[in-house]
């Protein structure tokens, strides 16, 4: 599948998720048809998308689109409380895929699916000494300020990650432009499989997230519960890498284009053809998306193509 007659690995792998609902097929498609049109020299990498083993399927339209595209669909195991508990399903299947690209890629690049790339994502290809590329959270929310002391939350985060405090040092938040301890955005981290990563936060995660230390913090603020999954693999970064394995992207990559309107920083985009790659909240499900959208009329025009049915 991935790797040819002589042994050669791929350079990188796109994975992500699809679950059987109209808005995750949509921005499945999407990022996959976005890949295939502007990924330049990645253009033709493969794309794995996982699909958790339910009753419900992806439709056939779907399966008949991911086939011609040349994605692979790869159902994974999940029970149904760990389906509903927010992104779970996703730490999971990150995990899956870390571990199926081991010995058939040289990096992994995870992606939200809700991703949509515009132009050849080259800073994906990592330097050889380099472990992951991240960019931060979008903005602060349950974020620790680094001019602030540590909160309970984060204690307990580095706690049970065994986070040492050397490792901790200033990131600066994608839209809002806090400094803040760092916290990782889990929409978009590419990976050397062989370091095991991504299995690494699996273990953190499904060892802590149900724990009654954390229960509390969800009972004061969903958010807690929305993003600690996030958290937990921002401990697992500290712990398991060292500072100069690691490499942030550039703002142009991850863009929250949902949070457009909230940018303060000095990398704001005037539109949507400055960045890589960006991420959204379904803004083709609004009536007016096209007159809406920052972006040039050919790339309005490309995507108003891809959401035909």
């Amino acid at each position: 599948m991935s790797v040819d007659a002589c042994g050669k690995t791929e350079k990188l792998i796109f994975a992500s998720t699809v679950f059987p609902t109209k808005r995750s097929e949509t921005d499945s498609l999407l990022l996959a048809e976005s890949i295939r049109a502007f990924g330049g020299s990645l253009a033709q990498a493969p794309i794995w998308l996982f699909t958790p083993e339910i009753e419900k399927q992806p439709s056939k339209t779907f399966k008949e689109k991911s086939h011609a595209l040349g994605i692979f669909l790869i159902p994974f195991k999940i029970d149904s409380k760990t389906l509903r508990f927010p992104f779970a399903s996703d730490v999971s299947a990150a995990t899956l895929a870390e571990y199926r690209a081991h010995n058939q890629a040289e990096l992994l690049a995870w992606l939200g699916s809700n991703t949509i790339v515009i132009q050849e994502p080259k800073a994906f290809l990592l330097p050889d000494n380099k472990v992951l590329g991240f960019r931060p959270v979008h903005h602060t929310l349950i974020g620790s300020r680094y001019d602030e002391p540590i909160d309970a939350f984060w204690k307990l985060i580095y706690r049970c990650c065994n986070v040492s405090e050397r490792r901790v040092f200033p990131m600066t938040t994608h839209v809002d432009g806090t400094r803040i301890r760092p916290y990782f955005n889990a929409g978009l981290l590419v990976t050397r499989p062989k370091r095991h990563l991504l299995q690494a936060w699996r273990d953190a995660f499904f060892m802590a997230y149900q724990e009654p230390s954390f229960q509390k913090f969800y009972q004061k603020d969903e958010l807690y519960k929305i993003f600690v999954h996030q958290a937990v693999l921002s401990g697992v970064i500290l712990s398991n890498l060292e500072n100069n394995e690691i490499q942030e992207l550039p703002a142009t990559y991850n863009y929250p284009l949902h949070l457009h309107a909230q940018d303060v920083t000095d990398h704001r985009p005037t539109c949507v053809e400055e960045l890589v790659t960006f991420r959204h909240e379904g803004f083709y499900t609004e009536p007016e998306w096209i007159n809406n959208i920052p972006a040039k009329e050919p790339l309005k025009h490309w995507i108003a193509k891809k959401l035909q049915p």
